[in-house]
């Protein structure tokens, strides 16, 4: 197993701060196989969350935000929204705020209770959080994101999909995945379902390599949302009004 920690009232969490330091390289070695780096899969997310997302501005927390990678994404596609980060590694939390995107505030979250008033965020993005998380605690931590998302608020959760062989063999060679459990669209639909979202719409996503060869097809992916043989898949969950 990878490295683990456990939060107050014993969730097992994911570790990352053995790993903070070098992330980055860590992590596009192990995507190498695809023709991509990590800045490419996180500005990939961004562009998804935007092209459903239509309001010009708006409150947004990054749940599992890592070193804020994604932050500037964030701030290039959603330019007047509020963005907040979180995350149980508190070396990557450094980190983050050391890249001071404007107007990011990043804050560490204890795995327990996100930091954060009720009812303050429009949209919660977690990206490629959950399958760190043990899954006894994928309920409660459900629970928090419902409870700091406004009526009628947009939860976005990106996943490894497990259907996918290059998705599996990245995954495999990745050190700080050796405790990831991926978790299936239907697993991810009935636990968003048992915590009361509505509206849940699955679609899939990184459905060709980055190499040159491929890139033209990349405006296709859209229409193949319903396909799951996508590298990733994202679940989009709407909290009742």
């Amino acid at each position: 197993m990878g490295a683990q920690k456990r939060t107050a009232t014993g969730k097992t969490l994911g570790d990352f701060d053995e790993y903070a330091k070098d992330y980055r390289r860590v992590h596009n070695e192990s995507l190498a196989i695809t023709g991509a780096d990590s800045d490419f899969f996180s500005e990939q997310k961004v562009r998804v969350v935007r092209g459903i997302e239509a309001d010009k501005d708006g409150s947004l927390l990054d749940l599992g935000c890592g070193d804020g990678n994604s932050a500037r994404f964030f701030r290039q596609h959603f330019p007047y929204w509020k963005y907040a980060g979180v995350d149980t590694s508190d070396l990557s939390i450094e980190i983050a705020k050391a890249r001071a995107v404007d107007g990011a505030e990043f804050v560490h979250y204890d795995g327990d209770r996100i930091p954060h008033a009720d009812k303050l965020f429009d949209v919660v993005f977690a990206a490629c959080v959950f399958h760190h998380i043990d899954p006894s605690a994928h309920i409660d931590v459900l629970g928090e994101i419902r409870r700091v998302l406004q009526p009628g608020g947009r939860f976005y959760l990106f996943e490894h999909n497990p259907l996918n062989p290059l998705t599996r063999r990245a995954v495999s060679t990745c050190p700080f995945d050796e405790d990831a459990v991926l978790l299936r669209a239907g697993y991810t639909r009935k636990m968003l379902r048992t915590s009361g979202f509505q509206e849940i719409e699955i679609g899939y996503t990184v459905f060709f390599p980055n190499y040159r060869i491929f890139r033209g097809l990349h405006a296709l992916e859209p229409f193949l949302k319903w396909l799951p043989a996508g590298g990733q898949y994202y679940a989009r969950a709407v909290v009742s009004e």
